[in-house]
């Protein structure tokens, strides 16, 4: 008809995730993003997909050690679940950076790893992605109340009792609000028992940037312009990034200082736009008394646990995490 116009770009995500003028959303091939070359197997572990969420047709990536199948009434292994980074707007359970990443851990841990698929933005903005995170540990308590029951290799090798909640990037805030959630008992998963949480390369934010953040001149793999947009395509319409999800200790976020969080360790790449933030959040856990664990990487950009997985840092990452959880016997929260 006279006058109309076809829906244009409004909005541009490095050419992969585009908003047109109409509020729909065009996506392009996330593959571009990726490992020029196939990364490396991992033998003796297997994985399997399982729906957790049939609404929305989430589905866990569950690995484990080809071994712990194999011992009847061996001795069961920790449960990590792992949530994918990629600014909550990109990144999938099943791509290679966060597959390799889970292999490894599963191996070398050894755990049980549970990477858990949620909805992206903008489609599905947040708080949509952590009401999956939620939606999922409800699942998986459901699991551990159905024992023999349950998902066959959750049941023949999840030790439950010894869970923790971790992830890279957006996946990491998405596990600290999670265990938050836990902590103050607003999401109830017992029998299952967090332990500890991980968090890798943390995407946090603010209304103001930080000196990291301000310092524009370095090369590195997740320039602030480009978080920033994460966080405009991701948060609800009209949030500032002093929203709490990106912010936890913005203006308008609770305090965490009543909270009886589980051990952290907190990973910050030294090379990381962001790390300004990743420290700040160790430091004002430890203010607060929290019992919380720092390891820096000298040189390392964000994200280099899932972009460089078979690297020399991400082999002395995997010797840290394995520490950190095989330490993590204080008790749990609930």
């Amino acid at each position: 008809m006279p006058g109309d116009t076809a829906p244009h770009v409004v909005e541009d995500l490095l050419g992969i995730v585009q908003i047109l003028s109409d509020g729909s959303v065009v996506r392009g091939d996330e593959s571009v993003l990726g490992p020029k070359e196939p990364f490396p197997d991992v033998p003796g572990v297997e994985w399997k997909d399982v729906l957790y969420h049939a609404a929305h047709g989430l589905r866990v990536r569950v690995y484990r050690p080809a071994s712990a199948s194999s011992v009847a009434g061996g001795a069961k292994l920790p449960v990590l679940v792992y949530f994918h980074g990629g600014g909550y707007c990109l990144g999938s359970f099943a791509q290679p950076t966060f597959h390799a990443f889970c292999l490894r851990a599963a191996a070398e841990l050894p755990a049980v790893v549970l990477s858990v698929q949620y909805r992206l933005a903008p489609e599905h903005r947040l708080p949509a992605a952590i009401e999956d995170g939620a939606a999922f540990l409800s699942w998986l308590r459901g699991q551990a109340e159905l024992g023999a029951g349950a998902e066959p290799w959750l049941a023949e090798s999840a030790d439950f009792a010894r869970t923790f909640i971790s992830g890279v990037s957006a996946g990491a805030n998405l596990a600290h609000h999670l265990t938050v959630q836990v902590a103050t008992a607003r999401l109830p998963v017992s029998p299952v028992r967090v332990v500890g949480y991980v968090l890798l390369s943390a995407f946090f934010g603010g209304a103001e940037r930080t000196a990291s953040e301000a310092d524009t001149t370095t090369d590195v793999s997740l320039p602030v312009e480009i978080c920033e947009q994460l966080w405009h395509m991701s948060l609800p319409v009209g949030a500032s990034r002093d929203h709490p999800v990106a912010n936890p200790f913005g203006p308008e976020s609770p305090s965490l200082a009543p909270v009886e969080l589980p051990p952290a360790l907190v990973v910050a790449p030294l090379g990381d736009v962001l790390r300004v933030r990743v420290l700040g959040y160790e430091a004002r856990l430890k203010d607060m008394g929290k019992d919380v664990e720092l390891v820096e990487f000298e040189g390392q950009q964000h994200g280099f646990s899932v972009l460089q997985p078979f690297g020399e840092a991400a082999d002395e990452l995997m010797r840290v995490v394995r520490r950190f959880v095989y330490q993590c016997d204080t008790p749990a929260v609930r």
